[in-house]
């Protein structure tokens, strides 16, 4: 996968260096370059930013240093297949697992950080006449610029490609895989100051722990994240998991439970 990343602050990126994702880019999985928006400027002062028109607090970044880096970082193709130029923002389409498998299908992601009140509008508009844009939002929250975001959503999707977890098994199991939460997990000693790991972990069973850990999942889910349980699809849940959820005193939708 390639990777293009602008902004203002590009040593904000140095942590992209670290870990899995590092020996992803070392072993050229992925295709990382972070480009510097103010080489795309021409005065002395090297101005990316501007007072918005229409009155208001805050700077909007200006649209030609934008325009020019995305015509260096993003032309248009020979092969006629843009890239998807991902854009952070609180006012986004939420950054979810889905999403984060979509965009690990995807073989060109560009990146662009805003900062100040956000990039000038004409800047997305121009650009979704040539590749696909998105704005993209972490939660309902705001951040100074979009490197946070984008170092997260980086994060999300490297892990998916092929080859970069040792045991890609492991995504099978995790929070959000099949719509519920992850279950409690343990290590060595099996007890520790005053607690013990549940003794069906260490039962050798793995029938029932795999039972034990779909129901853990089931209840930590309704406990933590019910808007997650409902939204699962009709016919998931078979007879157990429905029995695991009433005898916790959870309410079932009967168009849930697998006939």
């Amino acid at each position: 996968m390639r990777v293009d990343v602008i902004s203002i602050f590009p040593d904000y990126f140095a942590p992209l260096d670290l870990s899995l994702i590092g020996k992803a880019r070392a072993s050229g999985t992925l295709d990382l370059a972070v480009h510097d928006l103010r080489t795309w400027t021409h005065d002395v002062h090297r101005t990316v930013d501007d007072t918005p028109y229409g009155g208001g607090p805050g700077m909007v970044m200006r649209p030609e240093p934008w325009g020019a880096a995305l015509d260096a970082v993003a032309p248009v193709p020979a092969d006629g297949s843009p890239p998807h130029l991902l854009v952070p923002s609180p006012v986004g389409r939420r950054f979810t697992q889905a999403f984060a498998y979509e965009l690990a299908a995807q073989p060109h992601l560009v990146f662009a950080c805003g900062r100040y009140e956000g990039i000038d509008q004409r800047v997305l508009d121009h650009a979704a006449t040539r590749m696909p844009v998105t704005e993209v939002s972490l939660g309902d929250y705001v951040l100074f610029g979009g490197e946070v975001a984008v170092i997260v959503i980086l994060e999300a999707v490297t892990r998916l490609l092929p080859g970069v977890l040792g045991n890609a098994g492991s995504l099978d199991e995790e929070s959000h895989a099949h719509g519920l939460l992850e279950a409690p997990v343990y290590t060595k000693p099996p007890a520790w100051r005053g607690h013990d790991v549940p003794a069906i972990l260490r039962s050798g069973d793995h029938g029932r722990i795999a039972r034990w850990r779909r129901d853990e999942a089931l209840l930590r889910t309704a406990n933590r994240r019910p808007d997650m349980l409902a939204a699962l699809p009709p016919g998931t849940l078979d007879k157990r998991d429905v029995a695991t959820l009433t005898g916790a005193g959870f309410q079932v939708p009967v168009e849930d439970v697998a006939k």
